[in-house]
């Protein structure tokens, strides 16, 4: 309901006129939030539909460790990119936003409202304002630097990425072959680090009016949620998903296997660690990612942060409004 109590998802009045720029809603916050319970609750109350910005629930196949929305809820509100991907063909940021995008203005078009929900800091922030697209490719480089890699570990590369862009490095995960390796071949191309271009292009490319609204939690609430969400997971059958995308041939050292719970699980499976050390490892690092997540979403100016004695009215509430003034825009 907007404002005045009336329903917006009774009106399918298009938002969005062809030369105007749609309005679309974002909630962020750090893995474990409560972001898919807090979307799904307003989805359904405003007629929305919502947009995945989790990194991996892209990927069809990685259902339970990516914690992907039931098919009930799907049922009851329309998702966007979900299961769009093999998991054995990666996606990048830039290829999400352009898909992300195309979602937003589809939906917009058809006289719904779009909510774009994920914990992907940088996915978000490409979609919000685009991204710095940098220069093309070099297969020479990225080959010369997967293959220290294989030999020494991506830890290798994370370390010398510390040295020349510790920015960057702060934001990259240890693990996170893929932006490693983007982010040292874009200095090796260009003499300068990724955030130096990150920082002039400053995300700048504004496509939509947008409304981001952060979860707020309690760090201790949301260590001992991560931890319990991670036992669900393993009670749900996780090591079987686990072994199943590592029988279709997919490598835990690269994406999207090489993700939080799937490396850990699949070490497990390996023999290098016992499956009680996997899970402890899991949750660990899991935390360690939320912990990362709220420090970048806290330097985001634009984050309207949800009153945590009432997130949903309080969500109902911002986007309510925020809807409607797009709508009464169109109606003028």
């Amino acid at each position: 309901m907007n404002a005045s109590g009336q329903s917006l998802a009774a009106d399918r009045t298009p938002c969005v006129k062809p030369h105007e720029r749609p309005r679309v809603g974002f909630i962020v916050g750090p893995t474990g939030a409560g972001k898919s319970a807090l979307a799904m609750e307003i989805a359904e109350r405003l007629g929305a539909e919502i947009v995945n910005a989790d990194a991996r629930q892209i990927y069809r196949g990685m259902d339970i460790g990516t914690a992907k929305p039931s098919r009930e809820d799907r049922a009851k509100v329309p998702h966007h990119l979900i299961d769009v991907r093999s998991p054995a063909d990666p996606i990048d940021v830039a290829a999400f936003a352009a898909l992300a995008r195309e979602a937003c203005r589809e939906i917009a078009a058809r006289g719904r409202a779009a909510l774009v929900v994920g914990g992907s800091g940088l996915y978000l922030r490409a979609l919000r304002g685009g991204i710095f697209s940098g220069p093309a490719a070099s297969p020479e480089i990225r080959e010369r630097l997967q293959r220290i890699a294989a030999e020494h570990g991506a830890g290798r590369l994370h370390d010398r990425l510390r040295e020349i862009d510790p920015e960057a490095a702060s934001r990259i995960g240890y693990g996170d072959l893929y932006r490693i390796v983007r982010a040292l071949e874009v200095f090796e191309l260009t003499g300068e680090p990724i955030s130096a271009h990150q920082r002039r292009h400053a995300f700048s490319a504004r496509d939509f009016d947008c409304l981001t609204a952060g979860i707020a939690t309690d760090r201790k609430q949301l260590y001992d949620a991560i931890d319990r969400r991670f036992d669900e997971m393993m009670a749900a059958g996780f090591t079987a998903e686990v072994r199943g995308l590592l029988a279709a041939g997919l490598r835990p050292d690269r994406a999207p296997l090489s993700s939080i719970g799937y490396k850990h699980i699949a070490a497990h499976l390996a023999g290098e660690v016992t499956e009680a050390a996997a899970i402890a490892l899991a949750k660990r690092d899991s935390r360690r990612l939320a912990k990362r997540q709220l420090t970048w979403f806290r330097h985001d100016p634009e984050i309207v942060w949800l009153d945590p004695s009432r997130p949903a009215e309080h969500a109902l509430s911002l986007f309510s409004d925020f809807f409607a003034a797009g709508r009464a825009g169109v109606a003028a």
